[in-house]
C-alpha cells in the first residue's frame, strides 16, 4: 500500500472573480477551484490547506497550500511527475489561477503554521487607467508620502494591532511583528510594502486607510500612537478597497 505523502503547491491568482481563498458555502473561492482541479487530475478527492486567507477581490502573486496524496506519487517520482501534474492542473484551471510549483515536503510540514513571514503590497494610482481598474486603487489627490512613511515607522514600534483587526475573529492573539512598512513612489502612483510574521484579518487595508489619513493631513504621524494604543477598530482609518492588495511573498525555513 502506498504511503501518504505531503506536498506544497505554489500558486498565483487574480482575486477579482473570487470570494477570497477560503472555501465558502455560497460563493466561489480559489480553494474550491483548486481542490476540484486536484481531485480531477489525481482521480481522488483532494483537499488543500492554505498559508492564510485572502479576502474577496485580493490578489496573490505568491501563495502556498499543502495537500496529501498516496498512489499518484511513488518512490520513482520526481520532477517529471510533478511537472506533468503542474501542466495538467494549469490546463484545466481558469486563466486567473496559475500553478507555479509542486514541492514534496515532510509529512508534518504545514502551509499555514510553518510560514515565518508574509509580505503584501498595496497599489495606488492617480490617473484614470482602464488597465489598472481592478488591480490598483485610484486616488484623486496625491497624499504626502514623507508623512506616511514617518507614521509607518511608528507603527513598526508596536506589536498589538487590535485596532487594525476585524472584530470577532477567532485568533488567540492580536500581536504581530512587523519588520517592514514603507511607501515607494511609482511612475503614476505609489506602492505600500509591508512584511510581518503574521497578519490579522483586514489588517493591511486598515493600516493603509490610516496612513492615508496621515497623508491627507487629517492626522499627525504621531497620532497613529493613540490609534494603536486605543486597541479600537473605530479609531483607525477606513479599510481601503481590496483591488489594490497583493500577497507577494510567503517564507518558510525549509523552502
Amino acid at each position: 500500500m502506498s504511503e501518504q505523502k505531503r506536498f506544497f503547491i505554489e500558486l498565483a491568482y487574480d482575486g477579482t472573480n473570487y470570494h477570497g481563498w477560503q472555501l465558502q458555502p455560497n460563493a466561489i473561492s480559489v480553494q474550491e477551484i483548486l481542490n476540484n482541479a486536484l481531485s480531477t487530475v489525481l482521480r481522488n478527492p483532494t483537499e488543500t490547506l492554505g498559508c492564510g486567507r485572502t479576502d474577496t477581490g485580493v490578489h496573490a502573486g505568491e501563495f502556498f497550500a499543502h495537500f496529501d496524496n498516496e498512489g499518484f506519487f511513488d518512490e520513482e517520482t520526481g520532477p517529471a511527475v510533478s511537472g506533468n501534474l503542474l501542466r495538467s492542473l494549469n490546463a484545466i484551471l481558469p486563466p486567473d489561477i496559475a500553478i507555479k510549483n509542486i514541492i514534496p515536503v515532510a509529512a508534518g510540514a504545514h502551509a499555514r503554521f510553518d510560514a515565518t513571514s508574509r509580505s503584501y503590497e498595496y497599489h495606488i494610482h492617480f490617473h484614470k487607467d482602464p488597465f489598472k481598474n481592478k488591480y490598483s486603487w485610484q486616488l484623486r489627490d496625491v497624499p504626502d508620502m514623507e508623512l506616511m512613511n514617518r507614521a509607518a515607522k511608528i507603527i513598526m514600534e508596536y506589536t498589538d494591532f487590535s485596532c487594525f483587526s476585524k472584530s470577532n475573529t477567532q485568533v488567540k492573539t492580536n500581536n504581530c511583528k512587523i519588520f517592514k512598512a514603507e511607501w515607494v513612489k511609482t511612475d503614476d502612483g505609489m506602492i505600500f510594502h509591508i512584511s510581518a510574521d503574521r497578519f490579522l484579518r483586514n489588517m493591511v487595508r486598515a493600516i493603509v486607510g490610516t496612513l492615508l489619513e496621515v497623508g491627507r493631513k487629517e492626522m499627525d504621524p504621531e497620532g497613529v500612537r493613540a490609534v494603536i494604543e486605543s486597541k479600537n477598530r473605530s479609531k483607525a482609518g477606513t479599510s481601503v478597497p481590496a483591488c489594490g492588495l497583493y500577497l507577494t511573498e510567503v517564507k518558510y525555513p525549509y523552502l
